[in-house]
């Protein structure tokens, strides 16, 4: 049994773990399954490195998601505080009454790539020669598609998308502001759609009933505005997806003589490059053992999602990347209970993204230095100029 002491620690204001996550933390992954994230100003978090190890981590109900597990708690006006508490944060019954009402709105068999399309086009149909992917496409798509899906009105679109760019910045008076814009935002599309039911994600949602229960207004606003901020992952998947793809022109290539492997590929550009680093932390109820190592009861926990992702027992040379990969699925949406809702829309957003980009443009070339956000939690691009032609 390792002590304490003899687990390794991994400095997260080190500028490596910045700027090649997947290197720093694989180096560490080979010395132990376990090691233990330094933060300034917090207590150790202690992180699992390995594939098997992450995937029996997210599913044990020793480890619990709390409030305190989440460090992003805006400030907003008293009339939106209700809206914060997420399913996210929920545990148990609680848990399962929402993903069971919530669920099916998010099959895979819903109509999302009708909607989306034009959406897609609509964007692409705007660029031209030089541009940044982040804020002219990559950005705004997920909040276009919430808006569709949501139906919220089209006047309201352009203020929405300011939301969403406002959420991206993580600060500053528009980020202030931005919350309780997409919640009273919300609030207003969810009573409209009671009053005027139509074909729409909110509308599906209020018809919804699951053994008599069905989902109350504030659930359905709460909802709404937890999706707009989930739609991150979509937008840092199509800028990773790209900027990985402009350094692998034969997968480009590929890609393009054969569309079909496309849905094949975004698992595997999920896999190489998803912009969550690490899972929200979960507090471990008992002490638990992992890879031969104690997490002592009252700590946190996180699994590194760009190390068991990476992890050689689990994926044949994880270091290449393989646009036809089949075998384990990867981790970026997580595991367990908490598997990402929201996974099969983000899935088909990026298929449709990069297939389109693709097929429209046969030029894709850098047009100037991609920039990185100096995050140790998200792997993401703030800007990512090409020639589009």
């Amino acid at each position: 049994m390792m002590r304490t002491s003899e687990i390794p620690e991994v400095d997260l204001t080190d500028p490596a773990v910045v700027t090649d996550p997947f290197g720093t933390y694989g180096r560490v992954r080979e010395q132990t399954p376990v090691a233990r994230l330094l933060i300034p100003g917090m207590a150790p978090l202690w992180a699992v490195l390995r594939y098997h190890d992450a995937k029996a981590a997210l599913s044990d109900p020793r480890f619990e998601l709390s409030a305190d597990s989440f460090a992003f708690k805006p400030a907003v006006p008293e009339d939106c505080e209700v809206y914060l508490r997420t399913m996210q944060e929920m545990e148990g019954p609680e848990h399962l009454r929402l993903r069971r009402l919530v669920a099916p709105a998010f099959t895979p068999r819903r109509p999302f790539r009708s909607r989306i399309e034009p959406l897609v086009d609509a964007l692409l149909g705007e660029l031209g020669g030089e541009v940044d992917l982040v804020p002219s496409f990559a950005r705004p798509l997920p909040i276009d598609v919430i808006c569709e899906l949501a139906g919220v009105p089209v006047a309201d679109r352009d203020r929405w998308r300011e939301y969403g760019a406002h959420l991206a910045s993580g600060a500053g008076a528009g980020f202030a502001a931005a919350v309780p814009g997409i919640i009273h935002g919300a609030r207003s599309a969810v009573r409209a759609r009671r009053a005027e039911p139509g074909d729409d994600l909110i509308s599906d949602l209020l018809r919804t009933r699951v053994d008599g229960d069905r989902l109350t207004d504030v659930e359905l606003v709460t909802l709404v505005w937890n999706i707009v901020l989930a739609g991150q992952t979509p937008t840092n998947l199509i800028a990773n997806a790209v900027a990985i793809l402009l350094d692998n022109p034969e997968w480009t290539e590929r890609l393009r003589a054969e569309p079909a492997l496309m849905p094949t590929a975004v698992e595997e550009l999920m896999r190489w490059c998803g912009p969550q680093i690490m899972t929200i932390p979960r507090f471990a109820r008992a002490d638990v053992e992992i890879g031969g190592i104690t997490v002592p009861a009252g700590a946190q926990m996180t699994v590194v999602i760009a190390s068991a992702n990476r992890d050689r027992r689990a994926f044949a040379e994880p270091e290449r990347l393989d646009l036809t990969r089949d075998g384990l699925p990867h981790l970026g949406f997580a595991h367990g209970a908490h598997f990402c809702l929201g996974a099969g829309l983000a899935r088909v957003q990026t298929e449709l993204a990069l297939s389109a980009l693709l097929s429209r443009f046969q030029e894709i070339v850098p047009a100037g230095p991609a920039v990185r956000a100096p995050d140790p939690g998200t792997w993401r691009l703030t800007t990512l100029p090409v020639r589009l032609g």
